[in-house]
């Protein structure tokens, strides 16, 4: 019988508040949830509920005293994250460690090959988060976390992740830029927040040419998206020869979305995620993790997500 694909979800992470108004609620993965036990594919995902990151963890990514600042603000809330766009309440400590255990206690089953491919449907997200700064709706960089667990923990030599929020993942991306061990590759409509992302941003020092960003102009679409990962970022990653990739799976490309111009459709995402698997297999040996980052409409991002999840199954 084959390894089945993780499902990784905690129901404390509907305690992180944000506010009346605020885009990133708890409705975000109740919504992928209630549309997954809808259907048949609830039944075959291997639902497990994360302990969370242990400081250690976390601190082999961001810098300690932003960890104490974190600890401090979410103390004596409802209160703000550094740039005052990433509100906080009394669980969301809590449920941002979950976030971060999550990740890596997935990438160690799909490491090991307990799983053979997962998705973490938890929050807050994570790839805007810096090394000493929070923002974007992200307190600890999630992906980073797993990705630096992989390498300094689990043996991989070679690590890529693939971004394809619609949102350029700038905390993921500063945290890797001078490490020749982490390719990460973004596709993201630019200009738009944060800012980052230009073509021209390869890498620093050992790290450079292990950064690859493909901006997408307002108002692309499926076969742009798609295009632009076959042509240019699936064969960079593929002479990268990573020993596992990751996923920051936003789906706040989707046409639905409200945060963006662009105009994805669930059936854009299952096609890139078939593209991934694909790279998975010649690379990795399948091991691949997907991790929610951003999706703000409700109906698109947990029909986007079930695409998403029900091509991680079938593969």
């Amino acid at each position: 019988m084959s390894a089945p694909t993780g499902f990784v979800y905690h129901p404390d992470c509907e305690d992180h508040l944000t506010g009346p108004g605020h885009p990133e609620t708890p409705d975000r993965i109740l919504s992928i949830r209630g549309e997954l036990e809808r259907s048949s594919l609830w039944r075959d995902l291997d639902l497990f509920t994360p302990p969370e990151a242990r400081p250690e963890d976390i601190l082999r990514v961001h810098d300690e005293r932003y960890v104490a600042r974190v600890h401090e603000i979410c103390g004596r809330t409802p209160s703000y994250i550094d740039t005052g766009d990433t509100p906080v309440s009394s669980g969301s400590l809590h449920a941002a460690k979950l976030a971060a255990g999550g990740a890596l206690e997935a990438a160690r089953r799909v490491h090991d090959g307990r799983w053979k491919n997962a998705f973490t449907c938890l929050r807050p997200p994570g790839h805007h988060a810096e090394v000493r700064t929070g923002m974007g709706f992200c307190l600890f960089n999630n992906a980073a976390i797993a990705a630096r667990a992989l390498v300094e923990e689990l043996g991989c030599e070679r690590v890529a992740i693939l971004d394809w929020d619609v949102h350029h993942g700038n905390g993921t991306q500063h945290a890797f830029e001078a490490d020749p061990r982490v390719f990460f590759a973004s596709l993201h409509q630019y200009p738009l927040y944060p800012g980052t992302g230009a073509a021209t941003e390869r890498g620093t020092g050992d790290g450079e040419g292990a950064t690859l960003n493909c901006p997408m102009p307002a108002g692309a679409g499926d076969a742009d998206w798609i295009g632009k990962l076959e042509r240019d970022v699936l064969p960079e990653i593929e002479r990268f020869r990573p020993d596992f990739l990751l996923v920051s799976a936003g789906f706040d490309a989707h046409r639905e979305d409200p945060l963006a111009g662009t105009n994805l459709t669930e059936a854009g995402f299952t096609e890139m995620t078939r593209l991934a698997l694909a790279l998975a297999r010649t690379c990795c040996d399948g091991r691949l993790l997907a991790l929610l980052e951003g999706g703000y409409d409700l109906r698109a991002l947990a029909a986007s997500a079930h695409a998403h999840i029900a091509e991680l199954h079938s593969a």
